[in-house]
Formats: C-alpha cells, structure tokens, sequence
C-alpha cells in the first residue's frame, strides 16, 4: 500500500485548505475497517496527532484544531480527507495521514504553509 497525500500549500492566516490522502493499492478490507487519522510534523519535532476518523466516521480532534478541520473519508476509494480552515501560522507543517492501528509505512506527506 502507499499512501499519497496531496492538497497543501501556501495560505494566509484565516485561510482554508482541503488535504487529500489514498490509500493506493490497498484493497477495501485494508482500509474500511480502520480507523484512519491525519497526523502533522514540524521539522525537529515529533509527528503529533491532528484528527482520526473511525470506520463508521465517527471523529475526533486534537484540541488545537477542534473546530477548525473536518476529517472525513470515502471508503470506495479508499480515500481520506482534512478540510482545514481559519488557518494559523501553528498550523504550518507537513501533513500526513496513516492508519490508527497496524499503520502502513508513511507517505511523503503534504506541506501546509500558513504565513502572512
């Protein structure tokens, strides 16, 4: 499986941004079940725990973010979305989105720049 993010870039603060991950070549019992999740790193730290989303979307956030973005996901193709708005300068990272649980190896995540 590979995972391919894509959707980042550079915006203004209070700006908005829809991330988009799929989950390539995997079958649908390797990605329905799962609950998936967006994760975000800054260089020099540790990749932290943005949203998940459960296999029947049900949703949870970090608290920095509740509010802001909206996880979702499209089980029949495999896919894995994070509508990201009232964007902060904090919020500045690579994105990358992975299972909850027997994770598969990391794509190359999306760079999300927020900066005035």
């Amino acid at each position: 499986v590979q995972l391919v993010e894509s959707g980042g870039g550079f915006v203004q603060p209070g700006g908005s941004l829809r991330l988009s991950c799929v989950a390539s070549r995997s079958i649908t019992s390797e990605f329905s079940p799962y609950t998936m999740a967006w994760y975000r790193q800054v260089s020099g730290k540790q990749r932290e725990l943005v949203a998940t989303i459960t296999s029947r979307s049900i949703s949870n956030y970090e608290d920095s973010v509740k509010d802001r973005f909206i996880i979702s996901r499209d089980n029949n193709r495999k896919r894995v979305y994070l509508q990201m708005n009232s964007l902060k300068p904090e919020d500045t990272a690579v994105y990358y989105c992975n299972r909850m649980e027997n994770s598969w190896s990391w794509g190359q995540g999306t760079q999300v720049t927020v900066s005035s």
